[in-house]
């Protein structure tokens, strides 16, 4: 049901050792959204989102992920819980050794019960989704562009066919051209197929033209969320940093009067 919490933190802390990242860190994350993530460094954003992978543990307080506590020892179903989500990392991370076709059919092979034929059409699938030819599906990752690998990761990512999606800097280190049209595939993809998008950017065009909702970290918690909009008008000393520059006052003119983010 779309606006429902699929996502539900409450009274979070991270820790490692006497350093204090989250602390009383509160948020939620709708069906069908796409939210964004923007803090300082070190204001933990990659952190939150290992942790709502069920990858990293907090010091104390709850992640519910489809209702489920990801950290509650008694949890039963965590592997299922990981496996209606797909991660986009920074520079892909492809596996270095593998082809594009085995790289996208890895999720699907660790499954254990797919044979071997039907793995072979979703790879082809999943190569098609994200505008990757299919005779690109036997180079290797050093024979491929940024951009290239960027989709084919992305085409990994969406392997289990996720409910979630999350992205962690998805148009870094992309040209202008080429970030317009990941974006432009990221859109399409999220109207396509219902998901709902968890990224983490720094990179503003991308995140105004993303964005349903952004949340901003800082002083441990999340000090605001909101359209990009409703943010931005927000009096903070890091929001005025981040956002009211000239390359956020750019993103922010570009922006239509009603935006798709808006909802």
């Amino acid at each position: 049901m779309a606006g429902e919490n699929i996502i539900e933190i409450r009274d979070l802390r991270t820790q490692f050792g006497r350093a204090v990242v989250h602390d009383q860190l509160e948020l939620d994350v709708k069906r069908g959204e796409i939210l964004s993530i923007v803090g300082g460094s070190g204001s933990g954003k990659t952190v939150l989102m290992r942790q709502m992978l069920g990858l990293e543990t907090p010091a104390r307080g709850s992640i519910k992920v489809f209702g489920e506590d990801l950290h509650d020892p008694q949890a039963r179903h965590l592997n299922y819980l990981r496996k209606r989500s797909g991660m986009l990392f920074q520079h892909g991370a492809l596996y270095s050794a593998l082809s594009v076709f085995d790289n996208v059919a890895q999720p699907m092979r660790e499954l254990g019960t797919l044979p071997e034929d039907l793995i072979n059409d979703l790879v082809y699938l999943k190569l098609h989704m994200v505008d990757i030819a299919f005779e690109h599906a036997r180079k290797m990752p050093a024979d491929l562009s940024g951009g290239m690998i960027k989709r084919i990761a992305l085409a990994r990512a969406l392997a289990l066919d996720p409910e979630l999606l999350f992205l962690d800097e998805p148009t870094a280190g992309l040209d202008p051209d080429r970030s317009d049209s990941f974006v432009e595939l990221i859109l399409s993809l999220h109207q396509q197929l219902r998901l709902t998008v968890i990224m983490v950017t720094h990179d503003l065009d991308s995140l105004f033209a993303l964005s349903n909702r952004i949340a901003v970290l800082a002083e441990k918690h999340v000090v605001t969320i909101g359209t990009p909009r409703e943010v931005v008008a927000y009096q903070h000393p890091f929001i005025r940093s981040f956002f009211l520059g000239g390359r956020g006052q750019r993103a922010l003119e570009a922006l239509p009067p009603q935006t798709h983010q808006e909802i």
